[in-house]
C-alpha cells in the first residue's frame, strides 16, 4: 500500500478531468467482486470519496485503486481502520514516507501474529495426536480385555 499508488484522503474529490475514466458502483462492485453495499460500507468509513451528481455516485481512478488498496489490506488481515490511517498519513503529510514507515509496522505486527498462531496451532496439532494416539491404544487394550473376557467390542463405552 504504497502512497505513490494511492492520492491521499481529500475533504472534497478533485474535479474530473474529462478524458479521465469513471466507474459506477456497479461496475466496481463487478470489476472486484464486491456487493453495491460493500463499497458504499467503505465510502461510509472515510475510505472512499466519490463525486456526486445527484444521488449518482461517480468513481474515478482515485477510488478504483483504493478499492484495490482496501482488498490487498485485508487479505493482509489489516482493519478498515489501520488502512484508512494509512491513507489518512499521506493525506496530512503528502509525504509517502511516514506512511511507508507505518506500513512496515502494521507488516511486522502481522507478522509476528501470525507467528504466535502457527506456534499455538502447532501446539493443538501436537496435543491432538497425543491425545488420538491415547484413544487408540485405549481401543486396542479394550479389544484385547474383551477378547479374553469373550465381549463384543465396543461395549461399554
Amino acid at each position: 500500500m504504497c502512497a505513490a499508488q494511492v492520492p491521499g484522503r481529500q475533504p472534497k474529490p478533485p474535479a474530473a478531468d474529462a478524458s479521465a475514466p469513471v466507474y459506477s458502483i456497479s461496475d466496481l462492485a463487478q470489476e472486484f467482486a464486491l456487493t453495491t453495499r460493500a463499497i458504499r460500507f467503505y465510502e461510509d468509513e472515510g475510505l472512499l470519496a466519490p463525486r456526486r451528481r445527484g444521488q449518482t455516485r461517480i468513481y474515478g481512478e482515485r477510488e478504483r485503486t483504493r478499492i484495490k488498496l482496501i482488498l490487498r489490506g485485508k487479505r493482509l488481515g489489516l482493519a478498515l481502520s489501520e488502512i484508512r490511517e494509512l491513507f489518512d498519513i499521506y493525506a496530512t503529510t503528502g509525504n509517502e514516507r511516514p506512511q511507508l514507515v507505518k506500513f512496515l509496522q502494521m507488516l511486522a505486527d502481522r507478522r509476528s501474529m501470525l507467528h504466535q498462531q502457527r506456534e499455538d496451532i502447532d501446539a493443538v496439532l501436537t496435543e491432538i495426536e497425543a491425545l488420538e494416539r491415547d484413544c487408540r491404544r485405549r481401543l486396542k487394550h479394550e479389544a484385547k480385555a474383551a477378547a479374553h473376557a469373550g465381549k463384543p467390542v465396543g461395549e461399554g463405552v
